[in-house]
């Protein structure tokens, strides 16, 4: 057994997908958010979309990293994370604009004090206002804060997202198909509307990371932040404190473990927008690479289909990071990880080239990093610097 299912956490949600897969999959079966029909107004040539997400086990590290330094403002960057893990889902579907947001928060008042609540709350409508400057609407409606100690630890933030959207701007994954080009888009570096190096990580596989990289030190000061009856062999194994640093190449000053480890989710808003705006209809596909890695995109294919990625991007140094403390494999590190790249398109190799430009003027590093042939069989081909992986479906 991993170390991921030990701490009681999975990486393909097995149990989750089993639970709901008698409900009613929404007219788009293969898109990246279910779609109902536009219930709201009764508009045929509209869908309704509402989605839910959030921040996951990284607020814990927020706590641990506030905790150590007293520094209240990285629980913005919690903020952000519960945004772009839903929008960014979103982005997948086509939707860019005009989104409805309500957050829920629960907390453990003993343990969280209103000055969080306050620096989340309004770390979400400043990301909001950048957003909105690259004319990526999303209004805010306010939501639910509870204090629920008896239940949370320390702090669960979360929210849900809500669009009408034309059918005609839909991207649906139906049209994916043999001979298209899978364009990555890369999770790390510094996008032109970040204000820090982005360690690429998002908010999955946060569990593994924080046990893995940080030292036993936390367990002993900090108990609220794991689960009371998980073995002592799964807790904090790792050799870093939050405020150890490591050297990234092209940024002159080292960065704390901490901040790599909380860098914000890279939302790819501004940048979809602009694609979508300019290359609608050469658009056949869109994979928010979140739980599941690099594994994702199998769950999405309209028909059976050899995915090759041969060209993937060499992994950002959190990943290597987390990879040499854990003593995982890559094929466990590519399944719970997106190991470079977050989001990527599906498109000819002509529009392909014309998204990698895109990317550039937002500072975001593109490229094709794989191809889908026709199969008889569904499998996954990962090519990485150890060797193959190779999945069948």
């Amino acid at each position: 057994m991993s170390l991921y299912a030990k701490r009681g956490v999975s990486a393909q949600k097995e149990e989750v997908h089993a639970a709901i897969q008698k409900l009613d999959q929404g007219l788009y079966p293969y898109a990246f958010c279910k779609m109902y029909p536009d219930y709201l107004m009764g508009d045929d040539a509209f869908v309704n979309i509402m989605h839910a997400d959030g921040a996951g086990t990284k607020s814990i590290l927020a706590y641990l990293y506030w905790k150590e330094t007293g520094d209240v403002t990285v629980w913005e960057g919690i903020a952000i994370d519960a945004v772009a893990m839903n929008l960014d889902d979103l982005l997948c579907v086509g939707v860019t604009d005009n989104i409805l947001f309500s957050s829920t928060i629960d907390r453990n008042k003993k343990v969280i004090p209103g000055a969080v609540l306050e620096a989340v709350i309004n770390g979400t409508q400043s990301f909001f206002d950048t957003l909105a400057s690259y004319g990526v609407k999303v209004h805010y409606l306010g939501g639910e804060t509870a204090d629920v100690g008896d239940v949370v630890r320390t702090i669960a933030v979360n929210g849900t997202m809500q669009s009408r959207w034309p059918k005609s701007k839909l991207i649906t994954n139906q049209n994916i198909s043999a001979g298209d080009v899978i364009v990555g888009f890369a999770s790390s570096g510094m996008a032109s509307y970040e204000k820090e190096y982005n360690s690429g990580l998002g908010s999955n596989g946060l569990t593994s990371a924080r046990h893995d990289v940080l030292s036993n030190y936390y367990a002993d000061k900090y108990p609220e932040t794991f689960e009371p009856t998980l073995d002592k062999e799964v807790v904090y194994l790792g050799k870093s404190k939050m405020t150890d640093t490591l050297t990234i190449d092209g940024f002159a000053d080292s960065i704390t473990i901490g901040k790599l480890l909380l860098s914000p989710t890279r939302t790819y808003a501004p940048l979809v927008k602009k694609i979508l705006d300019t290359h609608f209809s050469d658009i056949h596909g869109m994979i928010h690479c979140s739980g599941g890695g690099q594994t994702k995109c199998m769950k999405y294919l309209p028909t059976t289909l050899k995915i090759i990625k041969d060209n993937l991007f060499t992994p950002p140094p959190i990943f290597n990071l987390i990879q040499e403390n854990a003593g995982s494999d890559n094929k466990e590190m590519y399944q719970v990880f997106n190991m470079g790249h977050r989001l990527e398109i599906f498109t000819n190799q002509q529009t392909a080239e014309a998204l990698i430009a895109t990317a550039a003027e937002f500072n975001i590093d593109a490229q094709i990093v794989g191809r889908v042939e026709s199969a008889a069989q569904s499998s996954l081909h990962l090519h990485t610097s150890t060797g193959i992986i190779d999945f069948e479906y």
